[in-house]
């Protein structure tokens, strides 16, 4: 399986300001301790989707390691940065209050902000002209709107399924008004998660124990799942009125097609929140990025990284932001 040894791994947690007085980011690294030399070719910047923090999709250690983990024992240096609201970032005071009382909060604008910060932050902090990235689901819109906007601090993009224009309803949108932001019964989603996929696999495709290990690390992102709200996790509503916004109203956020560097798109075969067509409408409109690539993962949902498949997606992953391009 090509497990890293996690004591070779080097983390270091970071806290840098957003583009918002009082605003802190938390940015988490990890690399191999041993690592002297930097480069945009070995430095990978991360951002999560609407719901779950990097933390959380990113670094639960499943099975002995994670998807950063991994990534650091093959020799890249990876940042990941939560979007304030959510994980260990600043949370605006409108979270702590009653939902009703205030709009959705942390739209994409805010998110492409954000992560904007953070790849300026290890860009000086490295002193590199550039970076590689990765992200997932809402996550895709960030990364893929800063790539489009920033060529010029981007080497590669990873996304494993973006958000697209969509005819049918998008399931993270339950319908009904939006208040600043919703919460999470996170030990009660396993049923929804295995239901995407069909009934023989259900039993097998989070090994045990995976599920209540990622849970009790999510819910630990967020302190109200203690004390004011037991076992749920805020998540703020901005990304759910973009997709009414954008996504269902046939407006793209950005355009795609402005993305001017190679993209590996990932997707998995039982993905309901981003179904394969929609994914593929994506895939087409790469037509600048100098080369693309599909990676469709079988027996795998929209949380493949959290799946017994996920190795599949890691070292899809490795490989892309390790091989040679050669622009002619």
């Amino acid at each position: 399986m090509n497990a890293p040894d996690r004591a070779r791994i080097r983390f270091e947690e970071h806290r840098i300001a957003s583009n918002t007085p009082g605003i802190e980011l938390y940015v988490r690294n990890k690399r191999p301790r041993d690592m002297t030399h930097f480069s945009p070719e070995t430095t990978i910047v991360m951002v999560h989707g609407a719901t779950y923090s990097s933390g959380s999709l990113y670094d639960v250690p499943l099975g002995g390691f994670s998807f950063i983990d991994y990534l650091a024992g093959q020799g890249y240096d990876v940042f990941a940065v939560d979007v304030r609201g959510y994980g260990r970032s600043s949370r605006p005071a409108a979270l702590d209050a009653d939902p009703a009382l205030n709009p959705p909060l942390i739209d994409t604008d805010t998110g492409v902000a954000d992560f904007s910060s953070a790849v300026d932050f290890v860009l000086g902090h490295r002193d590199l002209s550039k970076v590689n990235v990765f992200a997932m689901s809402w996550g895709g819109t960030v990364a893929g709107a800063f790539t489009a906007r920033n060529s010029g601090k981007v080497l590669k993009l990873a996304v494993l399924a973006p958000q697209w224009l969509s005819e049918r309803p998008i399931p993270l949108d339950m319908g009904g008004e939006l208040g600043a932001y919703r919460l999470v019964p996170v030990l009660a989603t396993l049923p929804r998660w295995l239901g995407t996929a069909p009934d023989h696999a259900r039993d097998t495709i989070i090994p045990k124990g995976w599920f209540e290990q990622w849970a009790r690390a999510t819910l630990a992102e967020d302190p109200w799942s203690g004390t004011e709200a037991p076992d749920r996790l805020r998540a703020t509503n901005g990304p759910i009125q973009d997709i009414r916004d954008y996504w269902r109203a046939g407006r793209p956020y950005y355009n795609p097609s402005d993305i001017a560097v190679p993209v590996l798109l990932l997707h998995g075969e039982w993905d309901i929140d981003v179904p394969i067509d929609l994914a593929l409408r994506y895939f087409l409109e790469l037509r600048s990025a100098p080369y693309r690539r599909w990676v469709e993962i079988g027996e795998a949902t929209h949380m493949a990284l959290l799946e017994k498949n996920r190795m599949q997606a890691f070292r899809a992953i490795s490989e892309f932001f390790r091989e040679r391009y050669a622009p002619e």
